[in-house]
């Protein structure tokens, strides 16, 4: 068995730090880096999307590397920016030996902008090309989709119908984390005093439901007023609230007797003012 001069074992030890001696360093360099020379780098290019400017392996030169959802791999073994990984696709999917570049931390995360990102990196890539008011400007304020107030997207519409018709109001929200919707009724007492009262409560020919959707983070929840009578007249309130704020929308029902209107046929839906 050969014997090793006594230097040898330090030798090992310290090659991981020393750049070029053959095994890749603290720093993440190749084997085959050598001391990086920027007067040696090629002249800076303009990276097109999906490409984004960043060092090389050895983090001397600026090169166009991969951003999220960008291909990598390849026979000119296009490599993927910080942070990302190339992935494989399915087969068929891309030309063989070619992958995607992917977040090699998975999962939505919040901006410091009050923005939700489908990933870190996506976040990263949006502070690099946002105007920098200052270092750190825009960064991960935690994992998970970011709070908000609830937002009324689309209020419930005035409706004008018969008494016996079939009506329905809509009110879309959307809110982070997910709200309550509830559907009032603005009423007024004897004496002039306004009040809400919660639906559908007593009322035997009203019908409440919500729904996650249209789109992420919305709520959609419908009043059903069916047959419509003429004490079902006024004023409706769709409102959402969270652990962060409410809002709330009004809109008004009419309602005709259809008695004093018997050549008006009573529609199946509901009619816009």
């Amino acid at each position: 068995m050969p014997r090793w001069p006594p230097l040898f074992p330090l030798l090992l030890l310290l090659q991981p730090l020393v750049p070029g001696l053959g095994l890749r360093g603290a720093g993440g360099r190749h084997p085959e880096c050598a001391p990086c020379r920027p007067e040696r780098c090629p002249a800076p290019v303009r990276c097109p999307a999906p490409w984004i400017s960043a060092r090389d392996e050895c983090g001397c030169c600026a090169r166009c590397l991969g951003a999220e959802g960008a291909s990598c791999g390849g026979p000119a073994g296009q490599r993927c920016g910080p942070g990302l990984v190339c992935a494989s696709r399915a087969a068929g999917a891309a030309p063989e030996g070619t992958g995607q570049c992917v977040c090699a931390q998975r999962g939505i995360v919040c901006g410091s902008d009050g923005r939700s990102y489908p990933s870190v990196c996506a976040l990263r890539l949006r502070a690099r090309h946002a105007p920098r008011a200052h270092p750190g400007h825009l960064h991960k304020v935690h994992e998970g989709s970011c709070e908000f107030a609830p937002v009324i997207v689309r209020p419930p519409w005035d409706i004008r119908n018969v008494t016996g018709a079939q009506v329905y109001l809509s009110c879309e929200v959307r809110a982070m984390p997910t709200p309550v919707i509830t559907w009032k009724k603005v009423t007024r007492s004897p004496e002039g005093i306004q009040g809400l009262e919660e639906l559908p409560g007593d009322h035997v020919n009203i019908a409440v439901q919500v729904r996650g959707g249209p789109a992420d983070h919305e709520a959609t929840a419908w009043i059903l007023i069916n047959p419509l009578r003429k004490e079902d007249e006024g004023v409706y309130q769709c409102h959402a609230a969270n652990a962060v704020g409410e809002a709330q929308a009004r809109s008004t029902v009419t309602v005709l007797d259809l008695s004093r209107y018997k050549s008006v046929r009573p529609p199946l839906q509901l009619s816009r003012l």
